[in-house]
């Protein structure tokens, strides 16, 4: 990816960072172009290298679509903004709380993203949740956690439930709610949440034409989630995070600006 150098606001970061910035904002722009946003929202967010866990997230009222390197917010662990600007970089209270969660308990979870879509949230109210009825849901299949809805996430108490109820895991449904997955980078996220998302599209149309529903039988579904989550994957992500690029990289403005 072709990175370009920050803007004068901020300069002084080191260059690792920026390159952090630029494929985050990248992600929002890709969450965009798969209509996966709920106008101003949801929320994605990546950690910064260094053992104070900083990690950035959205100015709160930007919209994914228009997402640049510099909206980008960079906040600690108690939801401090600390970098200069401070006062006009707000950040969604409820984006803190599930995003710090994580980002505290996993050191792997380098890339959260947390969405609202119609199918997502359908999935979430459904009790029996993802079906393993499609090639894309069966990536999920043993590998998808829930997490019971507890109203607005704005308490702060609810973080220790989110952490507990993921586990190990790199995708949960949230009841009622939506949808969040995690990754160990953008790329590896940005597939994690394309795939749920069909996934949840593809059950959701699926049960809209009332015919009775084909399950694989169980061998299968541990064969194809063994397929889809076996080491050589890397190679699989880095080729499509790249090709993903491609459907952004006349953006106005910039991602990378």
């Amino acid at each position: 990816m072709n990175v370009v150098s920050p803007p004068a606001a901020l300069r002084g970061i080191s260059e690792e960072e920026w390159k952090i910035r630029c494929d985050l904002a990248a992600l929002y722009r890709l969450v965009a172009h798969f209509r996966m946003t709920d106008f101003i929202y949801t929320h994605i967010s990546a950690r910064l290298p260094g053992p104070e866990h900083h990690f950035l997230i959205n100015k709160y009222g930007v919209l994914f679509h228009e997402m640049r390197a510099s909206d980008l917010v960079k906040i600690d662990l108690d939801g401090n903004v600390i970098e200069e600007g401070a006062e006009s970089k707000p950040v969604n209270a409820a984006g803190f709380t599930i995003h710090s969660a994580i980002h505290m308990a996993r050191e792997d979870a380098s890339v959260v993203i947390h969405t609202h879509t119609e199918a997502g949230i359908a999935v979430s109210a459904q009790r029996q949740g993802l079906l393993p009825i499609s090639q894309h849901a069966l990536k999920f299949y043993g590998h998808l956690a829930y997490h019971d809805y507890e109203g607005i996430a704005l308490d702060l108490d609810e973080r220790e439930r989110l952490v507990k109820d993921l586990g190990t895991h790199n995708a949960m449904i949230l009841r009622n709610h939506g949808l969040l997955v995690c990754g160990r980078n953008v790329a590896e996220a940005f597939l994690n949440i394309y795939y749920l998302e069909r996934a949840c599209q593809a059950q959701i149309s699926a049960m809209a034409g009332g015919a009775e529903l084909v399950l694989p039988p169980e061998s299968v579904r541990l064969h194809t989630a063994d397929q889809f989550n076996r080491p050589r994957a890397e190679e699989g992500f880095a080729m499509a995070w790249g090709a993903a690029l491609r459907l952004i990289e006349d953006g106005k403005p910039d991602y990378r600006s």
